[in-house]
């Protein structure tokens, strides 16, 4: 099975679980998640970018100081700017966060549901499916020597031909290393797997 069937395997599960959409960042570094899958309504998402509730969501600051799981109900969790209460105002009256992960490159995934709370199970096999979607999309330790020369290159603002005569090499042999680069950081495009290497430091 492929990575992404892998993935969309998973999301599928969550969403069986989660009936008014989820959230999940994978493998936050340095604010911002290596991938991101939502599926709450677009009025809600709306609303909360707008609002620039991210900086004010509880479960963001929970996440980032604790691992485990944790309903939106807990009377442990502050929210000083009854985002709660608006959530529950698009519907979205229930939920649960999962937190996972080291500091330095945490996973938080949050669903939700409108009729009642999640019951222990349905926590534990959120936590398991976002436990396995961070394993499996951890990015990777290093690049090959000529992964780094390619996308080095196209960095650099060399085009294709350009970059492949400085590297000695053919422009299908340069387009072939960009590829796996690609495919080795998860990123769609190589301007993707140039800004996820650089978050990683692998360039």
């Amino acid at each position: 099975m492929s990575m992404q069937a892998a993935i969309d395997q998973k999301l599928n599960e969550l969403g069986r679980i989660a009936p008014l959409g989820y959230f999940v960042g994978l493998h936050i570094r340095f604010t911002s998640p290596l991938m991101t899958f939502q599926t709450y309504d677009q009025a809600w998402l709306d609303h909360y970018t707008n609002n620039g509730y991210v900086l004010r969501d509880p479960m963001t600051a929970w996440g980032f100081s604790t691992t485990g799981s944790i309903r939106w109900s807990d009377s442990s969790l502050p929210d000083p700017f009854g985002l709660f209460k608006e959530a529950a105002a698009y519907g979205l009256k229930y939920g649960a966060t999962i937190s996972y992960g080291p500091i330095s490159s945490r996973t938080i995934a949050s669903v939700a549901r409108g009729d009642r709370e999640f019951d222990d199970g349905e926590i534990a096999r959120v936590e398991k499916i976002v436990h396995r979607l961070h394993d499996i999309t951890e990015p990777p330790q290093e690049l090959t020597k000529a992964q780094i020369e390619a996308l080095k290159c196209i960095a650099g603002g060399d085009r294709h031909a350009a970059a492949a005569a400085k590297l000695g090499i053919s422009e299908s042999a340069l387009k072939a290393r960009l590829t796996s680069a690609r495919q080795r950081l998860m990123a769609r495009t190589t301007a993707e797997a140039i800004q996820r290497a650089k978050d990683a430091r692998l360039l």
